[in-house]
């Protein structure tokens, strides 16, 4: 646990970070329907987000292999704080999406400074341990986050100054840690065919995953309120669905390590397409089903991108693992630029039932062409192969055979 108490303050910086950025989230979304922007321009500015986002995936790791984590972090950090109290300035829903373009740029050269800060400081042997914590941090602080919106309220200033001060004191936790700085990369790559010859499902996985949660996490708000909640209903509308999503997440990891990332992945992805074609349906019966449909749908679509990821990294080589991650990040992006514009449109025309609709049908896209790879392509697990290693090495013939087919095959070649 040496490794997790060192890891503290970057921790506890990434805490107060997520918090302000999830509270921004929400509250952009909601004040911009408040001052009548439409749900037009709420999807544009869901858009411009995670364009940034892309963006800042090819950059990022250039920023830090010049300057090194802390100043990379230092300077998001600040960027993004200024973009918090910038949005007041003029209430125009043109300017808002430029600074949604640039929070975005921001916040994900942030997420990439502090995963690959956890994953440089953590041994193998506490690897798990520490990732884990993160990701409780990460969805308890954005639940956290949340529930500040019906404490203060949407209008005037207060807000808007409240996200900026979190966003700055993330500084301070890492400006007066000890010296555990990881050393900048060496090199970074980015080959998004090499990433795709990986794992193709997982790539689309993530492609799709990126739609419905960007469209959750950045259009869920105004659905909430077209669907008739108050502000802190809809606070609590979108903390449910990211509790949903943590208490699933060890659950459904587990799984896929004992029954096949693919099985799970498509079992998951069934059901997020069911709580979504749920919440379409039965959500204007009453508050609970709402409440309770969103839930359901965060238990089972927030996971997906880590069991995307988790299929990915299975077929992947130590050698890969930073070109991975950029290339998933990318791909992420990807969808979270589409997703949002095409929900809000959907919105526009058929009303707010129509938004989970549209997430249903991506979700169920997830699950036909996961059972398609599995018929087309069926993978050996890796239990599998390691029983039949332990095999061949208890039974000294065989083992024999079987090295002697391979001195063979390397003669040949």
């Amino acid at each position: 646990m040496r490794s997790i108490t060192s890891l503290a303050p970057l921790l506890i910086a990434a805490g107060i970070l997520l918090a302000g950025n999830g509270l921004q989230g929400t509250l952009i979304a909601l004040r911009s329907a408040h001052e009548g922007f439409g749900e037009w321009f709420i999807g544009l500015m869901g858009t411009a987000y995670f364009a940034g986002f892309m963006i800042a995936s090819l950059v990022a790791p250039k920023m830090v292999r010049a300057v090194g984590h802390i100043r990379v972090f230092a300077a998001l950090a600040a960027i993004v704080s200024a973009v918090s109290l910038s949005f007041v300035l003029w209430l125009n829903p043109y300017w808002w999406i430029a600074l949604r373009f640039v929070a975005g740029f921001a916040f994900a050269g942030l997420l990439m400074v502090v995963e690959s800060w956890l994953n440089a400081s953590a041994p193998n042997e506490e690897r798990g341990k520490v990732l884990s914590i993160y990701r409780v941090v990460d969805l308890g602080a954005v639940t956290g986050g949340q529930f500040l919106l019906p404490v203060i309220g949407i209008e005037g200033f207060t807000i808007f100054a409240l996200t900026s001060i979190l966003l700055t004191l993330s500084l301070v936790p890492i400006s007066l840690a000890d010296k555990s700085n990881p050393k900048p990369p060496a090199k970074s790559g980015f080959d998004l065919l090499a990433v795709w010859r990986i794992s193709p499902i997982a790539c689309f996985g993530v492609i799709t995953i990126g739609m419905t949660n960007s469209v959750f996490r950045l259009v869920g708000p105004v659905f909430a309120s077209r669907m008739g909640l108050d502000t802190a209903h809809v606070a609590m509308f979108m903390a449910l669905g990211i509790i949903g999503g943590a208490i699933l997440q060890f659950p459904l990891g587990w799984l896929s390590d004992k029954y096949g990332r693919r099985h799970i992945l498509a079992v998951t992805a069934m059901g997020a397409a069911l709580a979504g074609a749920f919440l379409s349906q039965f959500a204007g019966e009453s508050r609970m089903a709402l409440l309770g449909g969103a839930f359901m749908f965060g238990a089972f679509s927030l996971p997906l991108y880590s069991l995307s990821a988790a299929q990915a990294n299975d077929r992947a080589g130590p050698e890969d693992y930073v070109l991975l991650a950029a290339g998933l990040m990318f791909f992420y992006s990807t969808g979270a630029m589409i997703g949002p514009a095409i929900a809000a449109w959907v919105m526009a025309e058929w009303g707010p039932e129509a938004m989970f609709i549209f997430v249903s049908s991506v979700h169920s896209s997830l699950v036909l062409l996961t059972f398609w790879r599995m018929l087309v392509k069926p993978s050996v697990a890796k239990s599998s192969r390691g029983k039949f290693i332990a095999l061949m090495r208890t039974s000294p013939a065989l083992f024999k055979l079987a090295r002697g087919a391979k001195r063979g095959a390397k003669r040949q070649t």
